[in-house]
This record gives C-alpha cells, structure tokens and sequence, in this order.
C-alpha cells in the first residue's frame, strides 16, 4: 500500500505547453492552494479526483482576478469526489484552486487534478488557427494520429486513478478484516479460557464442601 502512496504521491509534475496536472497529499486540518496567470479570452479546463483518503470528499474554490484588484470566486463545491469545470477567463491576471480538508480531523486525502488552459499545439508545434496552404495526406493522417493519442493518454489516466483507487480501498479494507478477525479469535479464546476457570472453580467448590 505504502509503495503505491507513494507512487501518486511523487508523480511527475507535468507542465506541458498549456496545461499541468499533479497528484498530490493533502494532510488533514489542510488547505493546499494552486496559482496560474492565464490572459484574458482563454478557456481553460479544471479536473479532479480524491483518489484515496477519508469518504473521498474535498472541498474546492477556483478563483479569479475581478474588478479593482478584488478576488472572484468563479466556482465553489463541498465535499466533493471528482468534478471537471470549463470556463473563459474575463480579465487576466493570476487563478488559484484551493483544495480545503479543513473538515476532516484525521484523514489525510490524495488528489489528482488537471489545470488545462488555452488550445493545445498541433502536431509538429505549430499552433491552432487558419491554414494558409492545405494540409497534405501525411499531415492530416498525423494530426488525426496526434489528437486520437491524446485522447487515449487522457482515458489511460482516469483507468489509472480509478484502479489506484480501487486497489487503496481494497487493501484498507484488507486490512480491517485481518484486525477484525485477530479481535474475534482474541476474544473467542479469552471467553474460551474464563468458561474453563469458572467451571473448574465450581467444580473445585463442590468437592470442598464436601
């Protein structure tokens, strides 16, 4: 179990050309917040997942720049698992999402989020927009490849967050059933033993009275 913690718990923090994601402890009584600048007009995709820890709950902010310098909350949740949000940045400036454990007193929680902002470089490098020229076979056949792998490292990655999940939950509850069963066969032999002496002190008592 530990060596898989870990595993999440140092994954590579991957800063791609416009996005990132990152998986991440957050101790209980907790507050973790992350910052980006984004321009004004960009979309920009926000996605996570309580991958292990508690009920799988975390409370999540995203917030913006607003006007005359204040702070906007663009979105807020509550004790949520996993949620994905979409939205286009008015002003620019610098977002944060903070990820709130501050309710839970004793279980600690990872989480996997997914910060994509702006249009992602075609194949080749080349950014999205019109094209002067038309595109060849050999072209469009690699930018049909490139977008179909991004899609499948996008569907490799929850399948990976969902079997880390599973098998965390799956040894917690491991590890419950050998408690409790040690527990049962500590108490059937204490009940055990207390029948044999009280019956061997009754029996011990009729012989003396006789």
């Amino acid at each position: 179990m530990w060596t898989l913690l870990s595993l999440f718990i140092s994954c590579l923090q991957l800063y791609l050309i416009n996005a990132y994601e990152f998986t991440f402890e957050l101790p209980d009584n907790k507050k973790n917040c992350y910052f980006r600048l984004i321009d004004k007009g960009t979309e920009s995709k926000f996605e996570f997942q309580v991958i292990s820890g508690g009920n799988y709950d975390v409370d999540l902010t995203i917030n913006g720049p607003g006007e005359r310098g204040k702070e906007l909350v663009l979105f807020s949740l509550r004790q949520k698992q996993f949620e994905s949000f979409k939205w286009i940045s008015n002003i620019s400036g610098e977002y944060s999402a903070c990820f709130n454990n501050e309710f839970s007193s004793f279980s600690h929680k990872i989480i996997y989020f997914d910060w994509v902002s702006g249009e992602e470089e075609t194949f080749g490098g080349k950014h999205p927009g019109p094209v002067n020229h038309p595109l060849t076979m050999m072209e469009s056949a690699s930018e049909t490849i490139h977008d179909n792998l991004n899609e499948i490292t996008e569907h490799q990655t929850h399948y990976k967050l969902s079997e880390a999940s599973g098998r965390i939950f799956g040894e917690e509850l491991n590890n419950r059933v050998t408690v409790l069963s040690l527990s049962e066969t500590l108490a059937i032999l204490i009940i055990g033993v207390g029948q044999i002496v009280v019956l061997r002190n009754f029996f011990t008592d009729k012989q003396g009275g006789r």
